[in-house]
């Protein structure tokens, strides 16, 4: 019974699984650059937040607070249409890391749930429902 059932789960199709990884993630990053602008502004509190509770050691607030928030509204973008969907996923994974270790320690179990699906696009690739696939960009798209 158990051996039916999952030979009958292996035939989901791996496009649309590889898009759920893609755009979940993608859509938590996208609403956090959403709460840090007003229109193409960083609001007041965003440089509040950079230098009071997002301070990292080496990279000086206002480098930090720009330079996370074009990634969150870029890399989303491009993981979601699956274009440089790995060099995407991985610079995600990157800021996941970034927040794990010196903003949020003790978050790891919501971080886990981002890294998860990034690591797994990192690793598989975008899938075919991908312009990386479509543009043959990503030969190792998985299918």
């Amino acid at each position: 019974m158990i051996r039916k059932l999952n030979l009958t789960l292996s035939t989901i199709p791996d496009a649309p699984v590889a898009l759920m990884l893609r755009v979940f993630p993608a859509l938590v990053f996208w609403q956090s650059g959403q709460t840090k602008v007003e229109g193409f502004t960083l609001k007041d509190s965003t440089w509040f937040l950079f230098e009071h509770e997002y301070a990292l050691p080496l990279i000086p607030t206002e480098v930090a607070a720009v330079m996370a928030t074009v990634a969150e509204h870029l890399l989303p973008v491009l993981l979601i249409l699956g274009l440089f969907t790995r060099l995407s996923a991985l610079g995600l994974l990157g800021m996941t890391a970034v927040i794990q270790i010196f903003v949020y320690p003790d978050a790891w179990m919501t971080h886990g749930l981002w890294a998860a699906p990034l690591l797994a696009v990192v690793a598989r690739g975008p899938g075919r429902w991908s312009v990386d696939h479509m543009a043959g960009i990503d030969h190792r798209a998985a299918g």
